[in-house]
């Protein structure tokens, strides 16, 4: 259940920067702040929270996903959202809480998610002499 909400909750970010026409925007912010072709990586990002979101509901590729989607919320903490400290609402504004939320939500994810293909679950069984 927390494996599928975290893909809508996901897959509302991506698709509303798309419609919203966010992704040139995103783009010059990132590279304003000095990552380079800043467009390809808002393309990307939203395309991961469209794409990614499907997989991750169909539980497709959670681990590297959960990690993926971790990287760039814990990346948007940085860029933007430590500065403006700790609260979303409230007693601030676009603060870290929900992405930190979002983040320690993914790893749990990823964590709890099964291994599809173990080591020992690729080898053949042991043989009798």
């Amino acid at each position: 259940m927390l494996r599928v909400c975290l893909a809508l909750l996901i897959a509302a970010h991506g698709w509303a920067r798309w419609w919203a026409g966010g992704v040139s925007p995103f783009g010059a912010f990132l590279q304003s702040q000095g990552l380079p072709a800043g467009w390809v990586l808002a393309t990307a990002v939203t395309a991961l929270e469209i794409l990614g979101s499907v997989a991750l509901a169909l539980g497709w590729g959670v681990r590297p996903l959960c990690l993926a989607f971790a990287l760039v919320y814990g990346t948007g903490i940085a860029l933007v959202h430590a500065a403006h400290g700790w609260f979303v609402v409230g007693l601030g504004r676009n603060g870290s809480e929900y992405s930190v939320l979002l983040i320690v939500c993914l790893l749990l994810v990823a964590w709890q998610s099964p291994a599809r293909a173990s080591a020992s679950a690729a080898s053949p069984p042991d043989q009798p002499d």
